[in-house]
């Protein structure tokens, strides 16, 4: 006699989803780039990958390039960011699927312009920042890819 097996679906949320990107600012020496949240935003104080909100109708890429432009005064091309990783964590009211990307190429010099200060470490480093829940599964990945 052969019993059929029920698998569980896994279980549906009605939360809206929020697509973030992010980079990983990558330096010569192997250094990864990441910025400080600022005080009155939530998770103020903690490190993360620069990057920001995917906006209706805008490619991830696209939205990278901008967030890039609006958050680090630097240019660079959709075509330099290379897909390494993502991640998918309850925020609240939604659910936040951050895609993270590697870039190496840019032009301009990174500046804090919507963040505390900004840090150069190397991946090992990020292990001991204090980052924000969905940042750190990614630092692994990072570590194998750097």
């Amino acid at each position: 006699m052969i019993k059929e097996v029920l698998i569980d679906e896994p279980k549906r949320v009605a939360r809206p989803l929020l697509i973030v990107v992010a980079a990983a600012l990558i330096d010569a020496d192997g250094r990864v780039m990441v910025q400080q949240r600022p005080e009155g935003k939530s998770m103020a104080g903690l490190w993360e990958f620069a990057g920001g909100k995917v906006e209706v109708g805008e490619l991830p890429e696209a939205a990278l390039v901008r967030e890039l432009r609006e958050e680090l005064g630097i240019e660079t091309e959709a075509s330099c960011l290379a897909p390494a990783a993502f991640a998918s964590e309850a925020l609240g009211d939604k659910h936040l699927l951050l895609l993270l990307y590697v870039l190496r190429k840019w032009s301009g010099v990174p500046s804090a312009l919507h963040a505390s200060a900004l840090k150069w470490v190397r991946p090992v480093e990020l292990h001991a920042l204090d980052m924000p829940p969905a940042d750190r599964p990614l630092i692994g990945l990072l570590e194998a890819l750097i």
